[in-house]
């Protein structure tokens, strides 16, 4: 048995939250070549100004306007679920929700971000819109979107996941979004890249440049580029899902102690988490866990460092977590959390000491996906077996020490697309990975000669 909460459409939330009005640590700009803070106007060829407005912001509400409301309708309020059934099978005293965006039309959280920013672009008189996309959720959501408010929409899809997940290719194309494995013949970098590495799995920070170079390479103007995680914008339209949440558990009576999101870029758990870290701040007392791959480690084995979002070094430099702009990880099913680099604001929170980072290897994701599909009837994304491997770590901890808990998880999309994967886990075939800590010092060379977090807030002081 599931319990499920429902908000009324008129429970949307009409804002969304800014966590940088908050982080006590503050925001470090994005850097250009010269090392100096990045001036909005050099994103133009890159963003719409009105989402570059949105990006530089430290308004800690902002109004989303009665048009994305609209889309967003087509699928929110998102439910919550208490997951009776899985708590019975742990035996635990604790409390299991999560909230489902498995709903949208995408089937993920992206779409959030995706009507979003394809709005926002055609106010601003773009025709056609770049991406990249890992195991294809995002991809797929800026498709639909693209659709929804009639934009042109290409993708670059990261190569193993072009190859692992077919299906997703599909549903792009079904909304009329047109979809390439990364790196591809298509742009000069990704020729350079199959030049050098013929084989290579590509990685998110490939696909990232080539779908920069395709937006900017456009000399009408008329292109723009989207991303679906990372930049503070998107973090910013994602915390609509941790809103909902919050009126949800109060229908509930309840309140979490724990709260949990898998974490590659960041989108997903800064939507759920951050309108919690809010509270934290003032005083509450909740762990706020971000989980990522064992084979991707970035926020639990790498320092806060300036890096490049993409490996051709196209973007500015983002104080955030990283492994590497050249590093490519293991060819794991979680394609979506494949990514070297972590958010800029999740990032920050965690050397606020407002979260606590945490990494599990594949094989017990999906060992707990599928008792999680056996007991609550959804076949969980890779991805989001991730949190739900987390949860059940944290009730198993509740079991033993004998004390009640409330956990919250967003649970980010469905695995309805990704059954080769479990194919692979059912059948034996899959194995853990994970990076040693010669591997992490080598993929962090290329960083090399790049300011530091410290001393470009002491700079700024000054």
């Amino acid at each position: 048995m599931t319990i499920k909460y429902l908000l009324k459409e008129s429970d949307i939330p009409k804002q969304w939250y800014n966590v940088a009005a908050d982080l006590p640590g503050g925001v470090l700009p994005p850097l250009g070549p010269d090392g100096k803070p990045v001036n909005p106007q050099a994103l133009a060829p890159v963003f719409p100004m009105n989402l570059i407005e949105q990006e530089v912001s430290t308004q800690r509400w902002i109004d989303i306007p009665e048009e994305v409301l609209k889309l967003l309708l087509q699928w929110r309020p998102t439910p919550l679920h208490r997951a009776l059934n899985l708590e019975k099978a742990l035996g635990t005293p604790a409390k299991i929700y999560f909230k489902n965006e498995s709903v949208s039309p995408a089937g993920s959280h992206k779409p959030n971000t995706a009507v979003a920013q394809a709005w926002y672009n055609k106010q601003f008189g773009i025709q056609r819109l770049c991406t990249e996309t890992g195991a294809g959720q995002w991809g797929s959501a800026l498709s639909f979107a693209c659709a929804q408010v009639g934009l042109e929409c290409k993708v670059f899809m990261v190569r193993v996941s072009f190859d692992q997940k077919p299906y997703r290719k599909f549903m792009m194309e079904a909304w009329g979004g047109k979809c390439v494995p990364s790196p591809s013949t298509d742009t000069a970098f990704g020729r350079q890249v199959l030049a050098a590495t013929p084989d290579t799995p590509g990685s998110l920070g490939i696909a990232i440049s080539e779908a920069i170079e395709a937006a900017v390479s456009d000399l009408s103007g008329k292109t723009r580029y989207s991303l679906g995680s990372v930049l503070n914008h998107v973090m910013l339209h994602q915390t609509i899902i941790g809103q909902e949440a919050q009126k949800q558990m109060e229908m509930a009576g309840d309140s979490p102690d724990v709260v949990i999101g898998c974490a590659g870029g960041g989108s997903n758990f800064a939507g759920l988490a951050f309108p919690y870290v809010r509270e934290k701040i003032h005083g509450k007392k909740i762990d706020i866990i971000p989980v990522e791959p064992a084979s991707c480690p970035t926020l639990t084995k790498s320092p806060f460092s300036y890096d490049h979002g993409d490996t051709a070094k196209m973007t500015p430099l983002l104080a955030m977590h990283s492994l590497g702009h050249a590093f490519v990880p293991e060819a794991i099913h979680a394609g979506g959390l494949r990514y070297h680099g972590m958010s800029p604001l999740v990032s920050q929170a965690v050397m606020d000491g407002l979260l606590r980072p945490l990494s599990i290897a594949q094989l017990e994701c999906f060992e707990a996906a599928v008792l999680f599909a056996r007991t609550e009837g959804i076949i969980p994304a890779p991805e989001t077996s991730h949190a739900i491997a987390a949860a059940i770590r944290e009730a198993k901890k509740a079991k033993e020490e004998k004390k009640a808990k409330t956990i919250l998880f967003n649970f980010s999309g469905h695995g309805l697309l990704d059954l080769s994967g479990y194919n692979k886990f059912l059948s034996g075939q899959l194995v853990d990975h994970e990076l040693s800590d010669d591997d992490i010092a080598k993929s962090r060379k290329c960083m090399e000669g790049f300011p530091s977090p410290k001393d470009v807030a002491a700079r700024l002081k000054a």
